[in-house]
């Protein structure tokens, strides 16, 4: 069990936020009591999800060499998804074709990340569905294995991740493929709060997540992604605060709080709640889904009972509600969007994300959870998942209290 220093500043926005939200206005009675209503909702999905993972053993990036990464067997390496080799010099440097992703590149890794950051989270929120020991003993197992056997673990660091053949070795917007991490750190801390994960291991685990959100605030890499205006800097934002409160962290916290309402609310809201830097790219629709899932998640990681980051905007009226306000009609009807379509997978979009559920709650507005339960919850598409890291709404909205 966390220590009680550490529960002070546990803040999740879910329980606390949610507990105060479940006497709701007319229309969303059904959901008044949020976790058994999520419960039942994400039951059969979980359970066919994790009995299906129960099956399947740990693998981390040490079961893949990197044959092209400068790091070692247990360093993470990607490469670059929107880099080619160039027609007019083959054997040369690549070039960027931007939203262009190509398959020939080294992936493997990031493949496994993600199939951990699917697996275990699915196994603990079945865990909590049923308090069966062994939903949560094979997720520590993957823990264990990524994180603490010396023979499997992942170095704590990205200094190798979305390589450029010929150009780069290793870049800052690789800490982007962590995010898929978000997930795991919450459902260890749902392991460690019912004293599931103890020892050796726990102490172990913890390590790792506090050497990371070492590296993450204090390397090149790592302040040079902070600084990106874009989703990337989102990103940082939301590891950051999801590793800093499972460490338990609270100076992280206010940091990653403080940062996203002077930096990335003021940088990238407009005032009709669009994100103008997600539009210029070419895939407009999901860039703009994918950072609105992102920001949404740092309002639920980082709200207090006192700071309450879903309804917080800037004096002119931007902030996340107006956000959702812009883009919830597209994901509605995706035939109204008035922008150029994505130029890959716009027909694969959009699918149910978390912070659809919780906006719905966090405004009360009905609407909002009736779009996300018709959504496609479990997507098969590879870049589709990418796209998608948070997955399991159970985790986010536990009945305990967190302090």
């Amino acid at each position: 069990m966390p220590n009680t220093s550490r529960r002070n500043f546990l803040f999740l926005a879910a329980s606390a936020a949610l507990a105060s939200r479940n006497a709701f206005a007319s229309g969303m009675s059904s959901w008044s009591h949020p976790y058994s209503t999520l419960a039942s909702v994400e039951r059969h999905r979980v359970l066919t999800d994790a009995n299906r993972y129960l099956r399947r053993q740990p693998k981390t990036i040490t079961s893949v060499r990197a044959s092209r990464s400068t790091g070692g067997l247990h360093d993470y390496f990607s490469e670059g998804d929107y880099w080619w080799p160039n027609p007019k010099n083959p054997n040369g440097p690549y070039i960027r074709r931007d939203g262009e992703s190509n398959p020939a590149n080294f992936s493997a890794h990031r493949d496994l990340l993600i199939r951990l950051s699917i697996q275990m989270p699915a196994l603990i929120a079945a865990w909590l569905l049923t308090k069966k020991r062994e939903y949560a003993d094979h997720a520590i197992a993957h823990l264990c294995a990524w994180f603490v056997t010396p023979e499997t673990r992942m170095n704590p660091n990205l200094e190798y991740a979305q390589a450029i053949h010929g150009i780069s070795t290793g870049r800052s917007i690789g800490i982007i493929d962590t995010v898929h991490l978000v997930e795991v750190a919450q459902a260890t801390l749902v392991l460690e709060r019912a004293g599931m994960l103890v020892g050796s291991n726990q102490k172990g685990i913890h390590a790792w997540f506090a050497d990371y959100l070492h590296w993450l605030t204090t390397s090149a890499h790592g302040q040079k992604e902070r600084e990106a205006k874009n989703n990337h800097g989102s990103c940082w934002l939301l590891q950051a605060a999801g590793f800093a409160t499972y460490t338990g962290d609270g100076a992280m916290r206010d940091y990653c709080r403080k940062r996203l309402k002077a930096v990335l609310f003021p940088g990238q809201i407009a005032p009709n709640g669009s994100f103008p830097l997600e539009l210029a790219r070419t895939k407009p629709y999901s860039y703009s889904l994918f950072n609105l899932d992102i920001l949404g998640m740092c309002a639920q990681v980082l709200s207090t009972p006192a700071d309450d980051l879903w309804t917080w905007e800037l004096p002119d009226g931007r902030g996340l509600k107006v956000c959702f306000g812009f883009m919830v009609p597209y994901i509605e009807s995706k035939k109204a969007w008035p922008y150029p379509p994505d130029v890959e997978y716009f027909n694969d979009l959009p699918v149910r994300q978390p912070d659809l559920l919780f906006a719905g709650l966090a405004y009360r507005k009905p609407g909002y959870i009736s779009v996300w339960q018709r959504l496609k919850d479990d997507p098969t598409v590879p870049e589709i998942i990418r796209n998608h890291p948070l997955r399991q709404p159970l985790l986010w909205i536990e009945p305990q209290p967190l302090y």
